[in-house]
């Protein structure tokens, strides 16, 4: 068989999707990463949980016994990069049963806080595994011997299926000393002294307060986090105030409207004090907040100083975002599957994108027909991303085509999808198209936020890239490939893997 035939044949269809639409099949390690970054296991348009579920599971035990080594690293860079928690604990779950060390190696930069041990301890029950055995043993009583009185009383229970107490039955972790020793005590609600231990007595007190007074007093002296407060008592807007001072910036960002309601930003000062961590770019930073998190929240106040606020914010997320170059096309698919979550973070991560142009690229959006989304440079993403619906069916070549026919020449072209083709013509075909006739230098990226198992482009195409994900990471990626720098999963398969036993 000729080389020019190899390749024609390579650039076929090779399966289809779940509207029975030519797709192609990617490899085995880009649909691992695609699982990892965008499957919450929650419904999708086009799949319910348990089939979400089901191509998860299989995908997991696939790449532990073809490609450990790649899982280990991709479940690292999910957790960190991705911003995501349950696949990736789901992952670790099942390396676990497979390969011991890499588990090891991977532990604690995949299981960070305590909410993570205790879905990753209900998973392997779930997955009939008990308590994982002594590799599994080995690497939670690790993690515990570092629980403080914080994390304690943050996440200890929180209707979880284990809490930290649990995890010290199962683990049996050595006390370093006696004030751990009464930490664990108490975690398993045993009687202890809670001398050492003055966060919780703090707690422990709240309790029993009898007067708001009382209550203020034990949490400024314990500095107790919101979560604990608001689990022991029902807070009054005094309480709320107390709160806000010590609110983490993601806790603050969904508490807004609580907070509101309770009347707390009726006082300047204390709004004043989350417009200023709303909008506080280190703070930001270190929040990893997932974009769409910012929008979610924009739709639900009414407060037009945190409006104003939450606009700000997005901006500083997005203002060290590589160049990408002027001349491109950004393409947003607002067919009716992209209803809700996915449109949030399309219209962000393609204003986002348009922005870093300087306007000088095209965004354009649609669904079977396509629209000029008539962007601004000046106006906030969130207020623009807020106006953009969904609608109609999907033909994921309509943009494509609409270039092709007015002869528009882009250096990129940038697609935000979710890939289910369910009309017209497909996206491949009318790039190919436009390559022949238009520009054959092209390079079309693909940015994907749903979990669906089908591509819409063949991995022969080196041209083509594929980038998944929520968090503002999958648009550093698209710069680095414009500027020649490798995939998503090539980047991912060069990662070091540290880590390990202590």
């Amino acid at each position: 068989m000729s080389f020019a035939k190899k390749m024609f044949d390579a650039m076929l269809p090779t399966t289809h999707n779940k509207d029975g639409f030519p797709a192609y099949a990617r490899s085995a390690e880009e649909q691992y990463v695609q699982t990892l970054l965008t499957n919450t296991l929650g419904n999708t348009f086009y799949a319910d949980q348990n089939e979400l579920l089901k191509d998860a599971l299989e995908l997991h035990h696939e790449m532990a016994q073809r490609n450990p080594q790649f899982m280990a690293k991709a479940l690292v860079f999910a957790r960190n990069e991705g911003f995501m928690r349950l696949q990736p604990l789901f992952g670790l779950a099942i390396l676990s049963s497979y390969r011991p060390d890499l588990f090891a190696k991977v532990f604690d930069q995949v299981v960070r806080i305590p909410s993570d041990l205790s879905d990753f301890l209900t998973i392997l029950r779930g997955l009939g595994r008990g308590q994982g055995g002594r590799a599994v043993k080995r690497q939670v009583a690790r993690f515990l011997s570092g629980v403080s009185e914080y994390w304690a009383l943050k996440y200890n229970g929180r209707g979880r299926g284990f809490s930290l107490g649990d995890a010290i039955a199962t683990a049996h972790p050595k006390p370093a000393d006696l004030k751990q020793q009464a930490l664990f005590r108490y975690l398993r609600g045993q009687e202890t002294s809670l001398t050492m231990l003055p966060q919780v007595e703090a707690l422990e007190q709240l309790k029993r307060a009898r007067s708001e007074a009382e209550q203020l007093a034990c949490i400024e002296r314990g500095k107790l986090p919101y979560e604990t407060v608001t689990g022991a008592i029902k807070p009054s807007k005094a309480v709320w105030e107390a709160l806000l001072r010590q609110m983490p910036t993601f806790a603050l960002l969904r508490h807004l409207n609580a907070l509101d309601r309770a009347g707390v930003f009726e006082k300047k000062a204390n709004l004043a004090f989350a417009v200023e961590r709303l909008t506080n770019a280190e703070a930001l930073r270190k929040a990893k907040i997932l974009p769409f998190r910012f929008a979610k929240a924009f739709r639900e106040v009414e407060r037009p100083e945190l409006r104003d606020a939450l606009r700000a914010a997005v901006e500083q997320t997005f203002a060290n975002l590589p160049e990408i170059g002027e001349n491109t096309a950004i393409f947003l698919d607002i067919s009716g599957s992209m209803q809700g979550e996915y449109l949030q973070i399309g219209s962000v991560f393609a204003l986002a994108l348009y922005k870093k142009t300087q306007g000088n690229s095209l965004f354009w959006l649609f669904d079977t027909e396509v629209t000029d989304a008539k962007p601004s440079r000046h106006d906030s993403i969130l207020t623009q991303a807020d106006r953009i619906r969904t609608r109609g069916g999907t033909d994921t070549g309509a943009p494509v085509r609409k270039l092709f026919y007015e002869n528009k020449r882009v250096d990129q072209i940038i697609i935000i999808t979710d890939e289910q083709q369910n009309s017209g013509s497909p996206f491949y075909a009318e790039l190919a198209k436009y390559r022949a006739k238009v520009n054959p230098h092209v390079k079309a990226f693909i940015v994907d936020i749903a979990p669906y198992r089908y591509a819409m482009a063949p991995p022969a195409d080196r041209n083509t890239f594929y980038i998944y994900g929520w968090s503002d990471t999958v648009l550093s990626y698209i710069a680095q490939a414009v500027q020649g720098y490798s995939d998503m999963t090539g980047k991912i398969d060069a990662m070091e893997l540290g880590g390990g036993e202590k």
